[in-house]
């Protein structure tokens, strides 16, 4: 919950008080069913990026980095991040919502404008549909992964996770009278 408290404060710093966004139409109930990426400098949080999961893509969205940490490379490394965990996750197509103004932004990390790509109005700037078509990791997950990773925190698939450990502990046995260790 501090992860999200930060990404929280972040976003509206640049949406709601940087681009005067309604805070129902930034907070909009689809935070709890994504993936947060949230970028540091030093132990202050910079920037952060929201990822909701989708049958066939990845849709990317909610970019924000604090305007003193703009200009230093953030957003980028933060796209790179997040191309990166979809690939793992298998998905091949990542979808985002540009805003016209930084089409260029985009393009330079890979995404392309859609073909027919629909442009749209919304908390009062014009964006435009950008897609990435990628190949899927070398290493993505799949059914035949161990289940232990894939029970593994998010992204954190290459390091043993808390429920791994607790393996060493076994099972407990039921018996009539209860549950034996």
């Amino acid at each position: 919950m501090d992860e999200m408290a930060r990404v929280i404060a972040l976003r509206s710093a640049v949406y709601m008080g940087e681009q005067g966004c309604p805070f129902e139409e930034e907070f909009d109930g689809n935070d709890f069913s994504a993936t947060h990426l949230i970028c540091h400098k030093g132990n202050e949080p910079a920037g952060c990026m929201r990822i909701r999961y989708f049958a066939d893509f990845a849709k990317l969205e909610r970019l924000a980095v604090r305007n003193e940490s703009r200009n230093a490379g953030l957003a980028g490394k933060i796209v790179e991040a997040a191309v990166e965990l979809c690939r793992k996750k298998g998905y091949r197509v990542l979808y985002a919502h540009s805003q016209k103004r930084l089409l260029d932004f985009w393009q330079r990390h890979g995404f392309a404008r859609m073909s027919g790509a629909r442009e749209f109005v919304f908390s009062d700037y014009d964006y435009i549909e950008v897609k990435l078509e990628t190949d899927r990791h070398p290493q993505c997950l799949s059914l035949s992964d161990d289940p232990y990773v894939l029970i593994r925190p998010e992204g954190q698939w290459d390091k043993p996770g808390v429920l791994e450990l607790s393996a060493a502990r076994g099972a407990p046995l039921q018996t009539s009278a209860g549950w034996l260790r």
